[in-house]
């Protein structure tokens, strides 16, 4: 059996720096998942973490797992964090070099609006995990955009740029669009990035040079705080994250 590491544990390991400003998103993100991740997990506990890039993000939440760390870079191979307890596996998601029933959890973060071909992603993830086992998935909402805040907007990247950037093939999805994908409703899910802390986001992706996005930082700091401190499962989002159980 394999547990879910604490909350304070799981969010302290947040691998942006300034992670309550720059890197406020990528907190929320995680709290978010770890919302929707099972508590403790009955089996040997390998978990697949397809595109896991350089995160080691299940790593993190799931402190005693076996990890296998799928990535279609093979560069990133050699950039593996030292405390990610992975194996590094080259690999194509939408045609995943293993058996049937091979994990207790495949996770796919922040990868599917990157993927072409979303439905065979979606359909191999829930082929390699064991009956009972689950899928844990974050994406942004069909909805997103950046910036969030109009009056952001001269001081920001367009969005374009931005998907480019990352690598987005689509904006992202509605709820009905991720069921479709893995042929039934999630078991639970939980937003990210609401209309209050979208601010902090906005700053940190605009052209703004340090010392000016610490200032709009410090003077939206206590509005943010009570937008994330408040922020429950099922309130508005820009983002989403979910787990399906097979």
């Amino acid at each position: 059996m394999i547990s879910k590491a604490p909350l304070g544990h799981f969010l302290s390991r947040n691998p942006f720096p300034n992670a309550l400003t720059d890197g406020l998103f990528y907190r929320e993100k995680m709290r978010a998942i770890h919302r929707v991740a099972p508590t403790a997990i009955d089996g040997p506990g390998r978990i697949l973490e397809i595109g896991g890039g350089r995160s080691g993000m299940a790593s993190i939440l799931y402190p005693n797992a076996e990890v296998v760390n799928l990535d279609l870079d093979p560069e990133l191979g050699n950039h593996q964090p030292d405390w990610a307890r992975s194996t590094f596996v080259c690999g194509d998601a939408c045609d995943l070099p293993f058996a049937n029933d091979s994990f207790d959890v495949a996770t796919l973060f922040d990868v599917l609006e990157h993927i072409e071909d979303d439905r065979s992603a979606a359909q191999e993830a829930v082929r390699v995990v064991r009956p009972g086992g689950y899928v844990l998935v974050s994406t942004p909402h069909a909805e997103w955009h950046y910036p969030y805040f109009r009056f952001m907007k001269p001081y920001c990247p367009h969005e374009s740029e931005l998907m480019q950037e990352w690598g987005h093939v689509r904006r992202g999805y509605r709820d009905p669009e991720l069921a479709a994908l893995f042929d039934s409703a999630p078991e639970r899910r939980a937003t990210f990035i609401n209309p209050v802390t979208a601010l902090f986001h906005d700053i940190a992706f605009s052209r703004l040079g340090r010392r000016r996005r610490k200032v709009l930082y410090a003077l939206a700091a206590p509005i943010t705080a009570v937008g994330y401190a408040l922020h429950q499962r099922s309130t508005r989002g820009t983002e989403t994250a979910f787990s399906w159980r097979k």
